[in-house]
């Protein structure tokens, strides 16, 4: 049975548990559901990876379909709701998704790749006039209120980055950023002894498809309510730690800065005491915004550096990196730092070179279904990258200074240039393109395509590029600004130097 749940329903039957922007849920609302949506689940042939799919924006009806799917014995997918329906096709096809769950704003698009991909059941909330969506109060009432049996084997969710050859790549949530438990009953009661279950009020800031806040909703499961704002709004968040005593959440970069861009009277708005402990992760963060939200919040932020593929490598306390301004910490077990110049070598101290990880229990990056790609990602067995260059000072704390893949971290978003590529190398009026990452003051970095027109005399509209590209893949992974240029500097084996492309854009920074 759900008993934490039907526990707190009892101890506390007036606190809101699960709250959005339209829907407060107490703990005997949310066992009801939680139950109903796990017992219709196990009722379903979901394949023998188990695996349902949530195409949907934050809401606590994206926060139920995730955890019913746990309790009930099932691998979420958490789905990019900004993706097309091709795109999101793709994902449903390479993972085996067997239900779909979609909210209003994704439901036209859900449906239609539910229809390509073969999903026969797609379940969606507020989704009146969209054909062949079941609604999801009715799919809950069609199943057991009663307790659902938690003594079967938890599966953790599988997730999708953006493709570095143009298609998405899945992997499973890593073992340091999932439970475990031989069941999902022992699973529950050790998400009770995560590092955010030991305080109160929990945000959800960001979407629900992203690692850190989908596994900050879990926090439930310790009795700790959740906030989830349904978008990100500067003044928002301030307003939702002040109303709810918001204590602990998770965010990026680019949060920050939009903290601070406020205006003073702004932030003096409100009371922000009952904060104790943000983690920030998705890319680092630039020192002096780090400074500025330690002056103004207090010593509660946290970072951690890593991805979605291994978890976190990397963390660091607010003492320690104002001890070291600039770190994303030091190795966090199971892993060891280490920095290699291009033979390999491992380097000493202090010196830049290529960083990589060793995973003390050998598994490294897994991805699903593609062993070529996990096996690129490696060094030597179970020594892995995440594509940055940098080094590790005598203490052993780790400090970022550029990047050798070709990846581009924008607000927190891992995008590849591939993507684009494929797409702008279509056009009739481009003879060659290559994409990278340029310095964004909020975002941190943003795509910019660099091309060389057919007709050098007379090239196309860089807003004609851009709209051509938007028109084949979700927005978020298109470039936001076009240059033109004679040469890409090609080798003779037609590889780019990215890194020396990016040069130009990142001087003095």
């Amino acid at each position: 049975m759900v008993a934490f749940a039907a526990r707190l329903a009892e101890e506390r039957p007036d606190e809101v548990a699960l709250r959005d922007s339209d829907r407060a849920l107490s703990w005997a609302d949310l066992d009801d559901a939680l139950n109903r949506a796990a017992n219709a689940l196990l009722t379903f042939d979901l394949g023998p990876d188990h695996r349902i799919a949530v195409f949907a924006e934050n809401s606590v009806e994206t926060a139920i379909a995730h955890m019913g799917g746990l309790i009930g014995g099932a691998s979420s997918v958490p789905v990019n709701f900004h993706l097309t329906a091709d795109e999101v096709a793709y994902i449903l096809e390479d993972s085996d998704t067997r239900v779909l769950f979609v909210g209003p704003e994704t439901a036209e698009r859900g449906a239609a790749a539910a229809r390509q991909a073969g999903v026969a059941t797609v379940v969606g909330w507020r989704c009146e006039g969209v054909a062949g969506i079941t609604d999801w109060l009715d799919w809950l009432a069609s199943a057991s209120g009663e307790p659902a049996p938690v003594d079967h084997a938890p599966r953790p969710n599988l997730l999708y980055t953006s493709g570095t050859t143009g298609r998405p790549k899945g992997t499973d949530l890593p073992p340091t950023m999932f439970a475990a438990g031989d069941t999902v009953a022992e699973h529950l009661e050790n998400v009770t002894k995560g590092p955010f279950a030991q305080f109160g009020t929990h945000g959800v800031i960001g979407p629900l498809y992203h690692t850190g806040p989908l596994s900050g909703s879990r926090n439930l499961v310790g009795g700790v309510p959740v906030v989830i704002l349904s978008r990100f709004d500067a003044e928002g968040v301030l307003q939702a730690i002040h109303e709810y005593g918001i204590e602990s959440s998770v965010m990026v970069p680019t949060h920050f800065v939009r903290l601070l861009a406020l205006p003073e009277e702004t932030r003096a708005k409100y009371d922000l005491s009952s904060l104790k402990f943000i983690f920030h992760t998705g890319s680092s963060c630039p020192v002096d915004v780090k400074q500025a939200m330690l002056d103004w919040w207090g010593p509660v932020i946290w970072e951690a550096y890593g991805a979605s593929e291994v978890g976190t490598t990397c963390s660091i306390g607010p003492e320690d990196w104002l001890a070291h301004p600039g770190s994303v910490g030091k190795a966090a077990p199971p892993f060891e730092a280490l920095c290699v110049d291009d033979d390999g070598n491992e380097l000493p101290p202090n010196t830049e070179g290529r960083l990589y990880f060793r995973d003390m229990t050998g598994r490294g990056v897994v991805y699903h279904n593609d062993p070529a790609k996990s096996a690129a990602a490696h060094l030597r067995p179970g020594v892995f990258t995440l594509g940055e260059i940098g080094y590790l000072d005598e203490d052993g704390f780790v400090f970022i200074t550029d990047r050798f893949s070709d990846m581009v971290v924008s607000g927190g978003v891992n995008l590849y240039p591939a993507e684009p590529e494929k797409e702008l190398i279509n056009h009739p009026e481009i003879a060659d393109v290559a994409c990278i990452g340029v310095p964004h003051p909020e975002m941190g970095e943003e795509l910019k395509a660099l091309v060389i027109p057919r007709d050098p005399a007379n090239p196309p509209a860089a807003s004609e590029l851009i709209a051509w590209v938007r028109e084949r893949i979700s927005t978020y992974k298109c470039p936001r600004s076009v240059d033109f240029v004679d040469d890409l500097g090609r080798n003779t084996m037609g590889k780019i130097n990215k890194r020396k492309l990016r040069a130009p854009y990142w001087e003095g920074r």
